[in-house]
């Protein structure tokens, strides 16, 4: 298993930014870098237990713009969107959020998805109110009685579930959707408040590549035409990789960000992982990484949320 990419070694990845159609690349995504940033990291550190997890991390986010936050497990993928929601502080430099502090007065702005779970098949509740959770979760799940406001959340619900191309299935039990179709379900709970960021922890994680391709290509689109500014974390990278303006990886308590053309080559990924790794570039424009970093720098599997 390849442990930068998630696949066996001399597997190809996909095409990275700098290699896909200038057809393809979305003009929204462009244009928002003259945007005000939406997230702002400067020398950012994370700490937990009296370990330094990453340290010294440098990061813009615009609107539109598609960040994913690679790295081996147990690095502090997870704990960097903490950082972010403001559950955990910065253990060092500066972290802002849609211009404040973490966690103050962002509230409907962020939408969060946390790491995969899964539900019980014979769970009842429809799709339908899984995604209406988003809107009134902090209310008990209890809808607003009548009248406007009312109406504004079906019409919200509606939106969201249209977006995510869920319509077929919204009205089922949730139970009884398929594993991509229930991922489809929970982004829409994360969009219903038509947020300006978009925090995913894992959402590819448990899918089959079928339903990895169609979910990643599914957080593009809503990236790059709704504007809304992604960090996605992932521990591999090749459903994304054509999709990302941006990565961010993480390793053994140190950090390196940039575009994919930047950041996946031979030297930056030897630098960061402390070992020989080599990045090759095909003909058409495809990646191959070759390396073996010693454990835990290894990717796969199920892991805990750090």
């Amino acid at each position: 298993m390849n442990p930068i990419t998630g696949t066996p070694a001399g597997v190809t990845a996909t095409r990275p930014e700098s290699a896909r159609p200038e057809s393809a690349r979305p003009e929204p995504a462009r244009a928002a870098t003259t945007a005000q940033p939406v997230l702002e990291l400067r020398g950012a550190a994370a700490r937990v237990g009296g370990r330094t997890l990453w340290s010294g991390v440098d990061l813009t986010v615009r609107a539109g713009e598609f960040v994913a936050v690679l790295g081996p497990n147990g690095v502090g993928k997870s704990t960097m969107v903490k950082v972010l929601l403001g559950v955990l502080p910065a253990a060092a430099g500066e972290v802002r959020v849609l211009g404040g502090q973490p966690g103050q007065s962002a509230g409907a702005r962020i939408g969060y998805l946390p790491q995969r779970r899964s539900f019980d098949p014979s769970l009842r509740i429809r799709g339908l109110d899984v995604v209406r959770l988003g809107l009134d979760g902090d209310r008990w799940g209890v809808p607003l009685p009548f009248g406007a406001a009312r109406q504004r959340d079906r019409e919200r619900v509606a939106e969201a579930v249209d977006l995510v191309g869920a319509g077929a299935y919204a009205h089922r039990p949730i139970g009884q959707c398929s594993g991509g179709e229930q991922q489809r379900l929970l982004i829409a709970q994360a969009l219903v408040r038509r947020p300006e960021v978009l925090l995913l922890d894992e959402p590819l994680d448990s899918l089959d590549l079928p339903n990895q391709s169609a979910v990643a290509a599914l957080i593009g689109r809503i990236c790059h035409q709704q504007g809304v500014a992604v960090v996605m974390v992932a521990h591999d990278v090749n459903p994304i990789l054509h999709h990302l303006d941006r990565v961010v990886y993480l390793a053994e308590g140190g950090a390196v960000a940039g575009t994919p053309a930047e950041v996946i080559t031979s030297e930056t990924l030897t630098r960061l992982y402390r070992t020989p790794v080599e990045v090759l570039r095909t003909a058409d424009g495809r990646l191959v990484v070759v390396g073996q970093p010693e454990a835990p720098s290894t990717h796969g599997g199920h892991h805990a949320a750090v």
